[in-house]
């Protein structure tokens, strides 16, 4: 059948996709102790901008895991990295991958951004600052960014120092607006805090000697490992996913193709999806036909990255998820994760994560908040239906695992949730 024939994927079809990613992700059953780094590739990254956020995120995958866990594996183990990841926001991934996700990301074509064209670098000027920034980075201790600045500066000369790059607390010099960059490049992640201040250091610290793969190999890896962890998809999801240009999105999907089986087409428009073309490119991506792994095959109960997992998987289960969770961010399409009232409340212009979610069975059907004060983290879940004993269950089991993870002692309140977005 060819793709434009495709009909639309069965509303019956969608809970075993669900299942199946909550698998994919640890969500249904949490993956062994000490598979920090398997769980970390098999959502390829956890987002960390907010590092609480991260270390909720691998600990709700993980059993036993406290964030004391995640500290060790990034700064003592070193078997994760902190760095410049999909979308250029900061990310925990595992360090073996780091050839994988450089080779990948330099490559992908990146949009100007919003900044005034006087105000952006050229390929030569960024060039520079790269080559900078790495220099910089082998030398000493990992500096701060003030001190990072301060050397890239000198090296560059005044025109890297421009104020030209709104930041948070003011403008920031010009060479800024290719940090991410460094770090898609393989020559920066992040190195421990100093205090309260940031730190950056070099790679090769968590992996020496290592190379970026070939672009082409890992761009076509890293899409594979999408549709692993969020298919069925679409180039359109991909290209939201990583931030990227729905025309690159689509060649890459076209390069795949001998790899690819459409499944029909999924939902469109609402929560953010306008539904219109996905692309047509080698006719591979027509409208929103979804696609997934031609191996791909229906999962056991429990197949997260250790393959089968133990008994007890429950793929309707009732879960919290923190900040920009990987499942929240990069499930489509989003009219299946987010019905209702929940894209009315969990979704910021069709934006995910930027609201802590209740799942039940993968459906975002509630929101939370929380609020540490010492020892003590209080709980509050508003969900948007009446929970079953069996689901209350859940969700004192999940208030006491996110307790044990953020190392504290939980309190659970039900009730209207009005704060907690992330922007």
């Amino acid at each position: 059948m060819a793709v434009s024939e495709q009909p639309d994927v069965p509303d019956e079809s969608w809970p075993g996709v669900r299942a199946r990613r909550l698998a994919r992700h640890s969500l249904d059953v949490p993956a062994a102790a000490g598979r920090i780094p398997a769980v970390a590739g098999a959502i390829c990254g956890a987002h960390a901008q907010v590092m609480s956020a991260a270390e909720l995120s691998i600990g709700l995958r993980t059993a036993g895991t406290t964030r004391a866990d995640v500290r060790r594996a990034l700064w003592e183990d070193r078997t994760l990295v902190k760095t410049f990841g999909p979308r250029g926001t900061v990310h925990l991934l595992p360090s073996h991958e780091l050839p994988l996700w450089t080779g990948a990301l330099a490559a992908v074509p990146m949009p100007p951004g919003g900044l005034p064209v006087a105000a952006r670098m050229d390929g030569a000027q960024t060039d520079a600052v790269v080559g900078a920034v790495a220099d910089v980075l082998r030398e000493g201790e990992p500096p701060t960014v003030d001190e990072l600045s301060e050397a890239v500066i000198a090296r560059l000369g005044d025109w890297a120092a421009d104020p030209v790059v709104p930041g948070f607390d003011g403008m920031w010099p010009r060479w800024r607006q290719a940090l991410h960059t460094a770090g898609h490049r393989g020559v920066l992640c992040f190195g421990p805090n100093r205090g309260r201040k940031v730190t950056y250091t070099s790679p090769d610290r968590w992996l020496p000697g290592f190379t970026p793969m070939d672009a082409d190999a890992a761009q076509a890896e890293v899409l594979r490992r999408y549709l692993r962890a969020y298919g069925p998809a679409n180039a359109r999801h991909f290209a939201q996913w990583l931030s990227a240009p729905r025309p690159w999105a689509n060649a890459l999907f076209a390069s795949l193709r001998e790899e690819l089986r459409p499944v029909g087409r999924g939902a469109s428009g609402g929560s953010g999806e306008t539904g219109e073309s996905a692309g047509t490119t080698a006719g591979t991506t027509a409208g929103t036909t979804l696609f997934e792994l031609a191996d791909e095959q229906a999962d056991p109960p429990g197949a997260g990255p250790d393959g089968a997992g133990p008994d007890g998987a429950d793929p309707d289960g009732l879960r919290l998820l923190p900040y920009f969770d990987a499942y929240a961010v990069g499930s489509h399409p989003r009219a299946r994760v987010y019905p209702g009232q929940a894209a009315e409340r969990a979704l910021t212009r069709g934006q995910a994560g930027t609201v802590q979610v209740v799942t039940i069975g993968g459906v975002v059907s509630g929101v939370w908040h929380q609020k540490r004060s010492g020892r003590k983290v209080a709980i509050k879940v508003e969900a948007f239906q009446e929970l079953t004993k069996r689901q209350l269950a859940d969700l004192e089991a999940q208030s006491e695992r996110v307790g044990q993870i953020l190392e504290a002692v939980p309190s659970l309140t039900l009730g209207a949730v009005d704060t907690g977005r992330h922007l």
